[in-house]
C-alpha cells in the first residue's frame, strides 16, 4: 500500500488549542485512513530543544503578571485590522532553515500548520518553490491574526463564515476554503441528550487545562441550591484542593481530566459551560449545543475570540466579581425568548458548517493536485 505522510504542526509544548487540533486530526487520520502516517513536531522544540521550555515559561509568566502589556502588543503585532499580511524576518531568520531540514527528512505530503508562525514559514517557503508539501491552515481561533501565512497555503479550514469571508476578501480561491468549525475529537460529535435529572441547573466550569483563569473566585461565593458546579481545575491541585476542604454541597471539584470519553459524559451531564473563550473549548460546547457563558478571556487571542462570538451570538459574558454570575446563568434560563434565539444562533453555526465528514475533507485534501 502507497503510504503517505501527514506532518502536524503546533507550537510550543503547552498544552494549547494547536496541540488539541493537531491531536483531533490525528484520531480522525488513523481512524480512517491506515495508509496515511502521521507525526506531530513543536517547531520551537525540533529547532532550539531546551530553549522552548523556557520560552512557554515566560510566556505564560507575561500574561499572568502583565495582562494588559501583553494583550496591548499582541494586537499590535499580530491583529491591527490595518495591518497587511507582511513577511515576519525575524521568524523566517529563525526557523526557515530548521523547517526546510524537518520536510526534508520526513517528506510529508501534506503539513497541517495549526499555529500561526510555521503556517508563516511554510507559505514563504511554497512561494519559493522551495516546499512542495501541501500546505494546510487549521485556525485554531474565531480569527485570523496576520502571522498566519495566506499566500502559498493550499487549503484553510476555518472555524465561521466571517473568517472564510476575510479569506476571500484576501483573495483565496473558494475552493480552497472549507468551514470546518475548529475541529474537535470525534467522540464529541456524540451523544448530546441530556441526562434525566432532578431540578436545578449544572454547570461545567473550566479554565484550560493548566487551570489558569479566575475559577477561584468561585470559593468566596455563597452559592444558593439552584446551581451546581462541576469544576474542571486542570493541572492546579492547590485549587482543587482548596474546593475539596470548602465542601460546598453545590460544587464538585473535578482533577485534570485526560479521557475525552470521560469529558463528553460530563457534557452530555450538564445544562451549560462557563469557560474561558479558547477556540476548542467553545467549539466542543457548540457542538454539545451548550450554553456557554465566558468569563475573564486572557489577553491578546481570548479577547478577541469573545468579539467575534458575540457578533454570532453563541456566547453570553458574565461577571464574576459582586456575587452576580449566579443571578446571571439564572437569568438566561429563565428567559425562554432568550434561550430561542441562542438555539437559532448555534443552528445557524451548524449549518454553515460543511456538511461531508472531517475524514472526507482530509482524504479529498491529500488526493488534490495543488
Amino acid at each position: 500500500m502507497d503510504q503517505k505522510k501527514a506532518l502536524f504542526l503546533p507550537f510550543m509544548q503547552i498544552p494549547t488549542g494547536h496541540h488539541h487540533v493537531a491531536d483531533a486530526l490525528i484520531n480522525e487520520i488513523k481512524t480512517t485512513h491506515k495508509d496515511i502516517v502521521c507525526d506531530k513536531v513543536d517547531i520551537l522544540s525540533y529547532s532550539y530543544g531546551g530553549v522552548e521550555k523556557v520560552v512557554s515559561s515566560t510566556y505564560l509568566a507575561w500574561i499572568r503578571k502583565f495582562p494588559d502589556v501583553y494583550d496591548w502588543l499582541y494586537k499590535q503585532a499580530a491583529y491591527k485590522k490595518t495591518s497587511p499580511h507582511n513577511r515576519q524576518y525575524l521568524y523566517e531568520t529563525m526557523f526557515t532553515y530548521f523547517l526546510k531540514r524537518l520536510t526534508n527528512q520526513q517528506n510529508p505530503s501534506v503539513l497541517f500548520c495549526t499555529h500561526a508562525l510555521p503556517s508563516n514559514i511554510a507559505a514563504v517557503l511554497k512561494k519559493k518553490n522551495k516546499l512542495q508539501s501541501i500546505t494546510v491552515n487549521v485556525y485554531t481561533d474565531f480569527f485570523i491574526n496576520r502571522i498566519w501565512g495566506i499566500d502559498g497555503i493550499d487549503y484553510h479550514m476555518v472555524p465561521t463564515v466571517s473568517v472564510k469571508e476575510y479569506l476571500l476578501e484576501k483573495g483565496v480561491a473558494e475552493r480552497r476554503i472549507f468551514i470546518t468549525g475548529i475541529p474537535i475529537h470525534q467522540v464529541f460529535h456524540s451523544g448530546q441528550e441530556q441526562q434525566s435529572k432532578d431540578e436545578g441547573i449544572s454547570v461545567l466550569v473550566t479554565g484550560g487545562s493548566l487551570g489558569v483563569g479566575a475559577i477561584r473566585k468561585l470559593l468566596n461565593y455563597s452559592h444558593s441550591d439552584r446551581i451546581h458546579y462541576y469544576v474542571l481545575c486542570g493541572k492546579n491541585e492547590v485549587l482543587y484542593e482548596q474546593l475539596l476542604r470548602k465542601d460546598k454541597p453545590t460544587v464538585t471539584p473535578l482533577p485534570y481530566i485526560t479521557s475525552k470519553e470521560e469529558m463528553n459524559i460530563l457534557y452530555n451531564k450538564v445544562d451549560a459551560v462557563l469557560t474561558k473563550p479558547g477556540g476548542v473549548t467553545v467549539s466542543e460546547c457548540l457542538m454539545k449545543r451548550k450554553p456557554i457563558f465566558v468569563y475573564d478571556p486572557l489577553p491578546g487571542q481570548e479577547k478577541i475570540n469573545v468579539n467575534q462570538l458575540i457578533q454570532i451570538g453563541v456566547v453570553s459574558t458574565v461577571d464574576l466579581e459582586n456575587n452576580l454570575l449566579e443571578q446571571q446563568i439564572l437569568d438566561f434560563f429563565c428567559d425562554e425568548r432568550r434561550k430561542c434565539i441562542y438555539r437559532q444562533k448555534v443552528d445557524a453555526y451548524h449549518r454553515n458548517l460543511d456538511e461531508r465528514p472531517l475524514s472526507l475533507l482530509i482524504e479529498e485534501i491529500i488526493q488534490k493536485k495543488h
